[in-house]
């Protein structure tokens, strides 16, 4: 079982902070998690940490210094330690955090430390929705870039042109993917908070629509009287949270952005694809402000576009650098990333592990599929890992449909995370409700020796999921 969200608040965690001399944090290979232990190791603090398996993040983390213990273990706290972090993903029984109790060591959930990390930035920008906050939250990075504005950034994903997930920067600009799981999101302190979308997800938690809503409300209303929240328009459940923050005065004001929205504040005209690639006339409060053509396969992107360029205009930024930052995007990690070449085939890999994520990475995807020398159309393959047993049971009937866009999908064992199975779930029952395109491969080489099997020139493949799926990519390319 999961441990909770501490709600401390920036000005007890001052209080710790003040007195601690070593900051340690359990689960430190996560990617938010280690970016954290950096800034925290930067700021002047010892830093250690522990996680289970060695990793490229975790070399990193040695690389600047951080001591990371590749088990848990209640020796792995110092004497001198004076507060643990800690990730919501561990359970309970961990000795970390059974003897950090035992010592009275003040423990603080990722998301209270991040809450309390952001109060000293004026401009807080927090990207939140089911889907999509990775990329936007880049998006955002992307413009303030290319204004110039030395925004300091935490994302959930690496994204090249910071080096990593996190980029320190000046005291101005704060810009952060703001995680729902387990209202993680609600101990943030935004001042600009962006609703890209809700839909049902992580069902382990939220158990209904209207909890999710709640949430979201609950979120908006974080940024104060003179705060403003950035809206999906197109999305009913997000404009209701919206609404609810507006009324109770939770949030100082509404931004609306849009596709089929026609009043939207933010708005994208004249979408379509040329060559697989989104394209719409970006239109701000009913002006032309120009074309934008994305890099990013995906029609879906123009509503992280859209979001992008609202918070930027509302942290002051031109229209010049808004526009230039979304024309030369380039994507983020694992967010349908070029891996390279099988047989001739194009392979990507990607993060998307809800139904909804799925189908439209895979609908963007076939708009990159071409054909083979001697005239053969090509073809669209998916390997995947469904992630978490509670996930795959609740959303199963959506699971069998999100494959349509693929002419064949290759599925892996289910990645268990914090889980075990209750549901009477497999992997192997899912490719036999899916039909005859769809097979169950044991491990990530059975999947990778399946794609050299199967691909030829001008395929596209996609390795989806959440899990470990990127050892697919990691056996045919590394």
């Amino acid at each position: 079982m999961s441990v909770e969200n501490t709600h401390e608040g920036p000005a007890r965690i001052a209080l710790y902070m003040k007195a601690a001399r070593t900051v340690h944090f359990i689960g430190v290979g996560g990617v938010m998690m280690s970016s954290l232990a950096i800034l925290t190791h930067r700021a002047g603090y010892t830093v250690t940490g522990s996680d289970r398996t060695p990793s490229k993040v975790t070399a990193g983390l040695e690389a600047e210094g951080i001591t990371v213990f590749y088990a848990h273990d209640a020796s792995n706290l110092t004497p001198d330690c004076g507060m643990v972090v800690y990730t919501v993903a561990i359970s309970a029984d961990n000795p970390e955090f059974a003897a950090a109790a035992e010592r009275h060591i003040p423990c603080i959930s990722r998301a209270d430390y991040l809450g309390w990390l952001m109060t000293a930035y004026q401009n807080r920008v927090g990207v939140a929705g089911m889907h999509g906050k990775s990329t936007c939250t880049s998006m955002c990075t992307q413009l303030f870039l290319e204004a110039e504005a030395d925004p300091t950034v935490l994302i959930g994903a690496d994204f090249a042109p910071i080096n990593g997930a996190f980029r320190l920067g000046g005291d101005r600009h704060f810009l952060f993917e703001a995680c729902e799981y387990m209202d993680s999101f609600l101990d943030f302190r935004p001042t600009t908070a962006i609703l890209l979308g809700a839909e049902l997800e992580h069902v382990d938690y939220f158990k209904s629509m209207e909890q999710i809503e709640t949430s979201f409300a609950g979120f908006a209303s974080l940024t104060g009287p003179d705060g403003v929240t950035i809206v999906n328009a197109d999305d009913p459940h997000s404009v209701k949270s919206a609404r609810t923050a507006l009324a109770c005065g939770g949030t100082g004001r509404v931004i609306t952005f849009g596709v089929q929205t026609a009043d939207a504040d933010f708005r994208a005209e004249n979408p379509h694809l040329e060559r697989g690639l989104p394209v719409f006339d970006l239109v701000v409060r009913g002006e032309r402000w120009g074309t934008v053509k994305l890099r990013i396969p995906g029609i879906h992107h123009i509503y992280n576009a859209l979001a992008a360029a609202a918070a930027a205009d509302v942290s002051g930024l031109d229209r010049a650098p808004i526009l230039r930052g979304l024309s030369c995007f380039a994507g983020v990690d694992r967010r349908m990333q070029y891996r390279g070449q099988v047989n001739g085939a194009s392979v990507y890999d990607d993060y998307g592990h809800h139904p909804t994520e799925i189908r439209a990475t895979l609908t963007g995807a076939s708009a990159l599929v071409g054909t083979a020398p001697d005239g053969t159309p090509g073809r669209l393959v998916c390997v995947f890992q469904p992630h978490t047993y509670s996930r795959t049971a609740s959303l199963y009937d959506s699971f069998l449909t999100a494959f349509d866009p693929a002419d064949r999908v290759f599925l892996l064992d289910i990645y268990a995370a914090r889980e075990v199975n209750s549901f009477g779930v497999s992997s192997a029952g899912l490719a036999s409700d899916i039909g005859s395109r769809a097979a169950y491969c044991a491990s990530p080489a059975e999947a990778a020796d399946a794609l050299r099997q199967v691909l030829r020139p001008g395929d596209v493949a996609v390795i989806m999921g959440a899990g470990d799926v990127i050892k697919v990519s990691r056996i045919l390319f590394e």
